[in-house]
């Protein structure tokens, strides 16, 4: 757990703080090695900081002590000759094997989005691609690919068939080889966005599914955060559970459309913060 202080972060190196900061689909890495956090972003605010190199086929990363002041945004990715410069979406930074691996969404024209796996040897990066393709399947319109790690070590990519292709939209589940480059198994289906009784409305007869998250809870339960819509066309965040354990269980879900109930220790409050309604239970 990171130490934080009331002290005044040095505003030369973290000049950007979290009032000024927007995100969309934010993700943080809290780096045990460098002992700092880091989000990692598709865009850039060029007004705010001309001189980093903005337009597409980026991503960018911010650094922070505190969570409340950040620096600068830094090129973490560039597109070079990588294959795709389109939807390049809400990307996630996991340390898996000593190394740093950034997976997000990509697209080219004319193709299919699909989820791959960057890598470098720093949360700073630069990443490059681990091999010269995604790790979804060929044909699927997939996104918001996230790492997820089995009781026996082994990695696993979980993310969103779309809605647009399947119209139930799917979170699935594919295993990955050692190094996250390949798929190495076939592609299993979890649970589909009407599996949940909060969400609506109905499009074309299913439903969006978004954002998948694994959460193993202290009693040993694992836990997925993913997002769709409410009946009343709110976008929200709410929870299932495995009754295994395991992403291959059977997924019960939960019946409100709010984000998960459940308190985790934050490194930098002497008491729990709650994810969403504290009133209610996973």
């Amino acid at each position: 757990m990171f130490q934080c202080t009331d002290e005044q972060a040095d505003k030369s190196k973290y000049p950007y703080h979290i009032r000024d900061v927007h995100i969309s689909d934010p993700f943080i890495l809290a780096d045990p090695a460098s002992r700092r956090y880091y989000t990692y972003v598709q865009f850039v605010d060029s007004q705010r900081f001309p001189d980093v190199p903005a337009g597409r086929g980026h991503f960018y990363v911010l650094e922070s002590e505190d969570l409340i002041h950040w620096s600068k945004p830094e090129v973490c990715f560039e597109r070079g000759d990588f294959w795709a410069d389109l939807d390049y979406w809400a990307p996630e930074c996991h340390l898996w094997k000593g190394k740093y691996y950034l997976i997000s969404s990509f697209r080219a024209e004319g193709t299919y989005r699909r989820c791959q796996c960057l890598v470098s040897d720093s949360p700073k990066g630069p990443f490059r691609p681990v091999r010269n393709g995604p790790v979804t399947p060929a044909g699927w319109h997939c996104l918001d690919g996230t790492l997820y790690v089995d009781r026996k070590g082994a990695p696993w990519l979980v993310f969103c068939h779309e809605w647009l292709q399947v119209e139930d939209g799917q979170i699935c589940a594919i295993p990955l080889s050692e190094d996250l480059g390949e798929a190495i198994g076939d592609p299993i289906v979890l649970f589909r966005a009407t599996d949940g009784p909060w969400v609506g409305p109905i499009i074309r007869g299913g439903g969006v599914t978004d954002g998948p998250f694994l959460h193993r809870l202290p009693g040993g339960k694992l836990l997925m955060l993913w997002s769709s819509f409410t009946p009343s066309g709110s976008y929200a965040i709410s929870y299932a559970i495995s009754d295994q354990g395991e992403i291959t269980g059977n997924w019960y879900q939960s019946i409100g459309g709010h984000g998960a109930a459940y308190a985790y220790k934050s490194p930098c409050l002497e008491t729990p913060c709650f994810l969403s309604d504290p009133r209610g239970g996973a």
